[in-house]
């Protein structure tokens, strides 16, 4: 399952249901909107885990927060603290205001939905995408309790929703993330 779809089936569609009524929008118009945020978000995620420390630093962001919580009750992503969050994550990932108003400018394109909507609704899109992520590499269980070695043998077991962390991780696109961790971590 792709991130988009982790996102959309989220809730039994839930997502979609809350921004809609958050943002005066038509779920379909919610869907295109996130299948037009959601590449930017995950693009943004790979490109940093490609920057020294950005495994660890993603690794470290999966294991010590909670997103999931904003995936489980998508409601949340839409208060301060989630908004916030949010705009944390896009800080870290578009390292700039200015990238993440060409990302709602882009989408706006494509999506149908105007870019001052779709900045207005990036900070909860980019909460619920690393709450699937999370729930990807296994949110709760054996990232808490098994460090690196239990993070690494979580990403390395999964299938079904891992596909989504898998091919977001698979930087080079050979199919394999195993490669790209390695790299990423042990790359000095």
């Amino acid at each position: 399952m792709s991130l988009i779809e982790e996102l959309l089936n989220a809730q039994d569609g839930g997502v979609a249901s809350s921004l809609a009524n958050k943002f005066g929008l038509e779920e379909d118009q919610v869907r295109s909107a996130i299948q037009a945020l959601a590449p930017a978000v995950a693009g943004g995620i790979q490109r940093n885990t490609r920057e020294e420390g950005g495994m660890e630093s993603l690794v470290g962001a999966l294991v010590q927060g909670s997103h999931d919580r904003y995936l489980d009750h998508p409601d949340l992503a839409l208060q301060d603290e989630g908004i916030n969050e949010g705009n944390a994550i896009l800080g870290h990932i578009f390292g700039s205001r200015e990238v993440s108003r060409e990302v709602a400018s882009r989408a706006a394109t494509t999506s149908g939905v105007d870019s001052g909507t779709l900045k207005r609704m990036l900070p909860a899109v980019a909460t619920m995408a690393m709450g699937a992520l999370s729930k990807c590499a296994g949110g709760g269980g054996p990232l808490e309790s098994g460090g690196a070695g239990g993070v690494l043998g979580e990403l390395f077991s999964g299938g079904g929703p891992m596909n989504a962390l898998t091919s977001l991780l698979d930087s080079d696109g050979d199919g394999s993330m195993i490669d790209d961790i390695f790299e990423g971590l042990f790359k000095r």
